[in-house]
């Protein structure tokens, strides 16, 4: 667990992530942090949900047009 402190940036409130965690997160200044809600309280993360259904639907589709698609890659 990482204890993290809200501050003021500005006008507004932040946190300051340390180096340890941005690099878990696998990010880095100036990339994209969701935070969702849980069961259990909220989290922070890289992942993107809205971009995952994207990527289902599209996979979905290049599944059931693989032909078609090899054809126009040609």
């Amino acid at each position: 667990m990482v204890k993290l402190k809200v501050t003021t940036i500005g006008s507004s409130a932040g946190i300051v992530l340390p180096k340890e965690v941005l690099s878990r997160l696998r990010v880095a200044k100036g990339d994209t942090l969701f935070l969702t809600e849980s069961p259990d309280g909220f989290r922070i993360t890289s992942y993107d949900p809205e971009f995952e259904e994207d990527m289902t639907l599209a996979r979905k589709v290049m599944r059931s047009r693989r032909n078609l698609l090899r054809e126009l890659a040609k």
